[in-house]
C-alpha cells in the first residue's frame, strides 16, 4: 500500500512538471483557405486578392499589398506560390508597415523577392539581381546582407538558384528573429541578413503586374529575449486608416459633362487638368486624410501675391499689392465637407501648400482666423516630387501636416460645413494623386 502511494505521488509529480514545462512552439494557419480573415486590403482593389480552392489568388493589377491584420516579430513562416507566366514578379513583404511609403505603392519592410527573372547585371558585368530568393531593404528599411553585393546594395543575392518556372510551386520558409532573417528555397537555405530595422511588423503579400497564386500560409511564433524594441525598430502603428481609392474611381464621382480626365493609372490617380472635381460619394464629418500628391506638368512664370505670416499681402512701392515671380506649375487642392470654401491649397506659392485661401482672404474674418489658416512654413517637395499631407478636420478645427511638418495647426474655420464629401479639386492643372486614407475620428468633446 505504501509503495502504491508512493507511486501515485511521482506519478503526480512527473504530470505536475510536463504541465509546467515550456511548450514547443507550434505552427498556425496564417491563411485559413477559405476567405482574407485576418488580411487587410492596403491599397487594391477588391478583386486583386481573391480566395478560391483553398489559395490566394492574385491579379497582379493594380500594384500593391494584402497586409496582416496582426505584426510579428520573432516567427518562422511558411507558404508556397507560383507564378501563372514566365518573368511574373510579386514579392513578401516582412516587419513591414501598415499603409505604403509617400509616393510609394509599397510600404517600408524587408522585402523577399518572389520573381522569375534571369540574372540581371549592370553594363559592368556586377550581378545586380536574381528571380532566385533575394532579400533587400525597401523605402527606409535597413539591413546588413549575409554577404557583400556586388554594387554595394542593402541586398542579399541567394548562393544557389532554386526556384521554379512558372506553372510549378515552389515553397519558402522564411526564419526571422530580433532582427535577422534566413530563407529557404524549397528545401535549402540560400540568402538571409542581419541588423534588419525595423524587426516588428505586418507580412505583406505583393501585387506587381502579374498573376500568381500563393497557398499553405502558416506561421510559428519564436519567443523573443524579453527586450522591448525601441520605436525605431518597429513598424509605424496601426492607426485605423481605411483606402478610399483602390486602383479604380469606385466610390468617387465626376462632374456631369466632365467625364474621362481622372484616370487610375495603376496605383496613382492622374488629372488632365481640364475637367472638374472629383468627389467621394461617401461623407464625411470629423475626420483625418493622407493623400499624396505631385505635379506632372510644365511650369510657366507667374507673379504672384506675397503673403505675410499673419495672411496679408503687404503693398509695393507703387501701393498695389507686392508680387514675386514664380516657376508656377499649377493650382489644385483638397476639398473639405463638400465647401470650396474649406480648402486646403495645393500650389507653388512661396507661402506653400496648406493654406486655406477662402478663409485667409475673407476680410469678414478675425485677423486671428486668417493668421490660423496661413502656412508657417513652405514644407513642399520640389515640383516632380511626391508629397503627403495629413490633413485633420474635427469640429470647426482643421490642422495640416505637409510632409512630416505642421504648417496649419488647430485653424478655426467658422461656419464650415458639419459634413460632407473630401473632394480633389480641379483647378485647369495636370497633377496626380495616390495612397489616399481616410479614418474616422469622433466627435470633440467640445
Amino acid at each position: 500500500m505504501q509503495r502504491a502511494h508512493a507511486f501515485g505521488l511521482v506519478l503526480l509529480a512527473s504530470l505536475g512538471s510536463l504541465a509546467l514545462a515550456p511548450q514547443a512552439p507550434r505552427a498556425e494557419p496564417l491563411f485559413n483557405g477559405k476567405d482574407l480573415s485576418g488580411w487587410v486590403a492596403v491599397n487594391c482593389s477588391p478583386a486583386t486578392f481573391t480566395v478560391k480552392d483553398g489559395e490566394i489568388r492574385c491579379t497582379g493589377k493594380p500594384t500593391g499589398v494584402l497586409r496582416t491584420a496582426e505584426r510579428y516579430r520573432n516567427f518562422v513562416m511558411e507558404m508556397e506560390w507560383m507564378h501563372e507566366v514566365p518573368g511574373g514578379n510579386a514579392g513578401l513583404f516582412v516587419w513591414s508597415d501598415p499603409l505604403p511609403a509617400r509616393g510609394q505603392p509599397f510600404t517600408r519592410s524587408i522585402e523577399v523577392q518572389v520573381m522569375l527573372t534571369d540574372d540581371v547585371k549592370d553594363k559592368e558585368g556586377r550581378l545586380l539581381y536574381t528571380g532566385h530568393g533575394d532579400i533587400f531593404s525597401i523605402h527606409g528599411a535597413t539591413m546588413v546582407p549575409d554577404r557583400p553585393h556586388p554594387a554595394g546594395w542593402a541586398r542579399c543575392l541567394p548562393s544557389e538558384r532554386l526556384t521554379k518556372p512558372a506553372g510549378q510551386w515552389n515553397h519558402y520558409k522564411v526564419t526571422a528573429k530580433e532582427g535577422t532573417m534566413k530563407l529557404e528555397v524549397n528545401g535549402r537555405e540560400v540568402s538571409g541578413g542581419r541588423d534588419m530595422s525595423p524587426r516588428e511588423g505586418h507580412i505583406c503579400l505583393e501585387s506587381e503586374g502579374s498573376p500568381i497564386r500563393f497557398r499553405n500560409i502558416s506561421i510559428t511564433r519564436l519567443p523573443d529575449d524579453g527586450t522591448p524594441l525601441p520605436a525605431e525598430q518597429q513598424c509605424a502603428p496601426d492607426e485605423g486608416f481605411r483606402p478610399i481609392f483602390d486602383g479604380t474611381l469606385d466610390g468617387w464621382h465626376e462632374t456631369d459633362g466632365h467625364y474621362g480626365h481622372w484616370k487610375p493609372a495603376d496605383w496613382r490617380l492622374t488629372y488632365d487638368g481640364r475637367g472638374d472635381s472629383l468627389w467621394t460619394d461617401m461623407e464625411y464629418a470629423d475626420f483625418e486624410l493622407i493623400c499624396d500628391w505631385r505635379w506632372t506638368g510644365a511650369a510657366t512664370k507667374a507673379k504672384v501675391p506675397v503673403i505675410r505670416p499673419d495672411g496679408t499681402t503687404p503693398a509695393g512701392p507703387d501701393g498695389k499689392p507686392l508680387t514675386v515671380e514664380i516657376d508656377d506649375f499649377g493650382d489644385s487642392g483638397i476639398l473639405l465637407r463638400g465647401n470650396d470654401k474649406s480648402q486646403v491649397n495645393i500650389w507653388c506659392w512661396p507661402v506653400g501648400s496648406g493654406e486655406v485661401y477662402g478663409y485667409r482672404n475673407d476680410i469678414s474674418q478675425p485677423a486671428a482666423v486668417r493668421a490660423a489658416v496661413t502656412p508657417r512654413e513652405k514644407a513642399d517637395m520640389p515640383p516632380g516630387q511626391w508629397n503627403r499631407f495629413r490633413i485633420r478636420m474635427q469640429g470647426d478645427r482643421l490642422s495640416v501636416n505637409l510632409n512630416g511638418k505642421t504648417v496649419i495647426e488647430n485653424a478655426q474655420l467658422p461656419g464650415v460645413p458639419r459634413r460632407g464629401p473630401i473632394g480633389l479639386q480641379h483647378h485647369g492643372a495636370p497633377i496626380e494623386f495616390a495612397n489616399l486614407y481616410v479614418r474616422a475620428l469622433k466627435p470633440d468633446a467640445k
